[in-house]
């Protein structure tokens, strides 16, 4: 039992009462193909199960004939498939009608001093099952599951006995079958609830927080209680990005957005700026966000060299003071990256500082100048509109009393 359940929330359980970044929306089409997914490989998985022991006693007029039926296994399910809903703002219900099962086991007898055993074939017919599945979230963020309802009936059982005195017993069958029928019943829902209990404690030890790589983490707790409505469940995890090397937060939290759900969707996913901001942040609080450039660097087909030569075209003072120099850039954010969403396209501003030396002979490196860039790039459609914004030269060795401010342009010129 529980195909929908387990299918379709297993992989959504990943602290609270903050806004969510990642947003989640499982529609009942989604919910339907899970269900539908999900049938095929519980029939499967039935197979494998081993019922636990059924024992009781007949009276056969003459005295009680005690029975164990043991090492109870599946031959074959006839598992049609659930009927699976959302119920507002609690959880699930789940039901199956007509399930169907052959079965095979051991017998064992006893009358008295006699003792016999041999084999069986039962067939149980239309059982029908209902259950009703409350949806929440712990404190740790981790989805949670727990039985609110259950109900279960047997519509009739058929068994034939082999080997030992069965044909002694067979006749028998009519007068205890009412009773293996209400063991059967009796069971079904303390198991369904079993099953939610190991569901619920399984989710309970996912981790909702995954290392993506070797500088950032990624948080994704539940934020709240799953939001159910008959047609869709909304689910709000925390989707931070975290550096593992300063643990450091960012600097701005998750604003509130409205993510819809879209017709014809399974399931949506949206994320907000706040989850790319934070890998941004995440990036630059570990100091990942730099990089040494030198002339080895730049291709063979570009007619340009990382020198003070190649630089004097930019420059015209710096091949005079230092003529045949080799040089390096040393490129860096200077602040986080920030994201920023649009209708239809996104907005992306960096600033950067780079860091210009020229390398002498002996390897001794002489500061140069420091460049500052604040660039504000668009994204959108699959293009990438890069639009510099600001530019400023300062802490330069050169003869230079102006500070150059660039605005709305993609060229820099020094004075």
């Amino acid at each position: 039992m529980l195909p929908c359940v387990m299918v379709v929330f297993v992989l959504l359980s990943c602290a609270c009462g903050e806004n969510p970044a990642v947003q989640v929306i499982l529609t009942n089409k989604g919910l339907q193909y899970g269900k539908h997914e999900g049938t095929g490989w519980i029939q499967k998985e039935l197979e494998q199960i081993t019922f636990p022991d059924i024992s009781g006693s007949v009276n056969i007029y003459i005295g009680n004939v005690y029975y164990t039926l043991s090492g109870v296994t599946i031959k074959k399910c006839d598992l049609p498939e659930p009927s699976v809903e959302f119920v507002q703002q609690k959880g699930l219900m789940t039901s199956i009608a007509g399930l169907s099962f052959a079965l095979t086991g051991e017998w064992r007898t006893s009358f008295g001093a006699i003792h016999d055993g041999g084999s069986f074939d039962m067939a149980i017919f239309n059982i029908d099952v209902t259950s009703a599945v409350q949806l929440g979230s712990d404190a740790g963020g981790h989805l949670s599951v727990s039985s609110i309802s259950c109900k279960a009936s047997v519509g009739d059982v058929a068994m034939e006995f082999y080997g030992g005195a069965s044909w002694i017993f067979q006749p028998f069958v009519k007068h205890f079958k009412g009773h293996i029928i209400g063991r059967i019943q009796s069971q079904i829902c303390p198991e369904v609830e079993n099953s939610i209990m190991d569901l619920d404690h399984h989710l309970q030890a996912m981790n909702v927080s995954f290392d993506v790589n070797e500088v950032l983490n990624f948080d994704v707790p539940l934020t709240g209680d799953p939001d159910i409505e008959p047609s869709n469940m909304k689910l709000g995890l925390k989707g931070e990005f975290i550096s593992i090397k300063t643990h450091k937060e960012p600097p701005f939290v998750a604003q509130e957005f409205i993510l819809p759900e879209l017709p014809g969707y399974m399931l949506s996913v949206g994320i907000s700026e706040f989850t790319l901001n934070s890998a941004s942040f995440g990036y630059f609080s570990a100091g990942e966000l730099q990089a040494l450039i030198n002339d080895s660097m730049i291709p063979p087909c570009i007619p340009f060299h990382l020198n003070t030569s190649s630089m004097g075209a930019f420059i015209p003072q710096l091949p005079k003071m230092y003529p045949g120099l080799l040089m390096n850039l040393q490129v860096y954010a200077r602040q986080a990256p920030m994201f920023s969403f649009q209708p239809g396209s996104g907005i992306l501003d960096v600033h950067v500082g780079v860091k210009a030396a020229a390398i002498e002979a002996n390897g001794t490196q002489v500061p140069l100048f420091t460049l500052y860039v604040v660039s504000t790039s668009k994204l959108g459609e699959g293009t990438i509109l890069p639009r510099m914004k600001h530019a400023q030269l300062v802490n330069t060795v050169l003869k230079m009393q102006k500070v150059t401010n660039l605005s709305n342009t993609h060229s820099c010129f020094f004075d």
